[in-house]
């Protein structure tokens, strides 16, 4: 027995539901992959950034320890003061 048309119509119509359905899931797959991918990178970026901040002030702490002048307990005038 041949189909009718109307029940081939509604048969195709089924199979082009059911693709779209399926290719829409995997572009919203597609995109949250991407969005993930994306919060990982910035957070590996946020990391290395905070991580490179403390090193360049512990530089800048050492540096300045190290060209600060020790005090002098000699109490005695700087030699542009003395005559």
């Amino acid at each position: 027995m041949r189909k009718s048309a109307r029940s081939r119509a509604e048969e195709l119509f089924t199979a082009t539901q059911k693709k779209d359905k399926q290719a829409l899931k995997e572009k919203e797959k597609a995109e949250r992959e991407i969005t993930e991918r994306m919060a990982k990178l910035r957070a590996l970026r946020l990391a290395k950034e905070a991580a490179d901040k403390e090193a360049a002030e512990q530089a800048v702490e050492k540096a300045a320890a190290e060209k600060a002048p020790a005090k002098s307990t000699n109490p005695r005038l700087p030699q542009a003061h003395r005559r």
